[in-house]
């Protein structure tokens, strides 16, 4: 009672199961931090400026001088503008797309890097509960919303800061673009806007670096459990032990209707004489040792012998073996051989028996069984 009066049933106290946060990776619930996408992208894209942007910058001349310089019977020929418009885009895309493609790949790899896939296709089933204008202010003026809006301002002013300090440092440079030819601004303006993209990435990445662990604690929150969840989710795992022990009688009851169909073929069962049966079968063509084919204690074994008398089995009465066999020997296991001696002296002994009846001899004197092993 105590327990349940510190930690009441409908308080989110548990860590989610593994279960639990594969349910909501596949709705599409995964931690995710903006600015560490963003932080990646821009990286992504100053590397790429500072690899690319040269020659990107020379596609882009190229591109630019063939469009403003033209015969004249071009500049009059209707049927070839569409032409040209094609021809040009292509070059664009051609000088661009190395970039874009990094871009884009930076895009798509940053969810990776908080543990999450990037596109859940049952994220974009529309959810009516967001549109409840009570929820949303809820939202709004929640603790993650005072949050949201501290951490955006606080972004806002430090990149404004950034890219201030960056067009300070750089203006000598920007403004010396315009007295140099136009190919060598061109990749002079790539390395500037690669630095300000590098300096604003490293601000992002600061940023991210306080981000991130917020987005994870608060994920991990969002999926905490109740004790009565952890319950529940054991008890679909593993199954109510209601249902378990329902199980295990089935169980039992289908292996005891087996074993009870095997006595039949059995050569002897030894008793001892009620508490415990053992049934045995021997194949000298086929088998090792003897084998155990049933064994029980009380209310089994005395199915054992009713079913050994109704098949006319033979049954004998050797209690230290019984107890042995019962003990040492798993159903459908050979027996071990230190109990060689004292089975094969019950199998010979009835082997003589069957003869001497056969015959009309006297019947054998009925033989000292020794186990061998300690039993209780």
């Amino acid at each position: 009672m105590a327990e349940n009066d510190n930690n009441p049933a409908g308080e989110r106290t548990e860590q989610p199961t593994t279960k639990r946060r594969e349910q909501a990776r596949e709705q599409g619930q995964v931690p995710r931090s903006a600015d560490l996408g963003a932080a990646l992208v821009l990286l992504t894209a100053a590397a790429g400026l500072e690899l690319l942007g040269g020659w990107s910058g020379r596609q882009l001349n190229a591109l630019m001088r063939a469009g403003l310089s033209f015969p004249r019977e071009r500049a009059l020929d209707e049927s070839a503008a569409l032409g040209t418009l094609a021809s040009m885009t292509a070059h664009a895309l051609y000088a661009c797309a190395p970039l874009w493609g990094l871009t884009v790949l930076a895009a798509l790899a940053a969810p990776l890097a908080l543990g999450g896939r990037g596109f859940h296709p049952k994220a974009l089933l529309p959810d009516f509960s967001r549109l409840s204008p009570g929820a949303g202010f809820a939202r709004m003026f929640s603790l993650n919303g005072a949050v949201e809006l501290g951490k955006a301002f606080a972004k806002f002013g430090l990149l404004a800061l950034v890219a201030a300090l960056v067009l300070w440092r750089q203006t000598g440079a920007i403004l010396a673009l315009s007295a140099e030819p136009v190919p060598v601004a061109i990749v002079h303006a790539a390395s500037i806007t690669g630095v300000a993209l590098l300096a604003l990435a490293a601000t992002l990445a600061l940023i991210a670096a306080v981000d991130v662990p917020w987005q994870l604690w608060r994920y991990t929150q969002q999926l905490r459990m109740t004790r009565e969840q952890v319950r529940e989710e054991m008890k679909e795992s593993e199954g109510s032990p209601e249902v378990k022990g329902r199980i295990r009688k089935i169980q039992g009851e289908r292996a005891r209707r087996r074993m009870m169909r095997e006595v039949p073929k059995a050569d002897v069962v030894v008793v001892n004489p009620t508490h415990f049966a053992v049934a045995l079968r021997y194949d000298e063509q086929r088998m090792r040792a003897p084998i155990v084919v049933a064994k029980g204690q009380d209310l089994i074994a005395a199915r054992i012998r009713a079913v050994a008398e109704e098949h006319r089995v033979p049954i004998f009465e050797a209690p230290p073996l019984a107890r042995a066999l019962h003990r040492h020997v798993e159903i459908g296991a050979e027996i071990p051989a230190s109990l060689y001696v004292a089975v094969a002296q019950v199998l010979t002994y009835l082997a003589q028996l069957r003869a001497a009846r056969k015959d009309g001899a006297p019947l054998p004197e009925l033989p000292a069984i020794d186990p061998g092993i300690e039993v209780n």
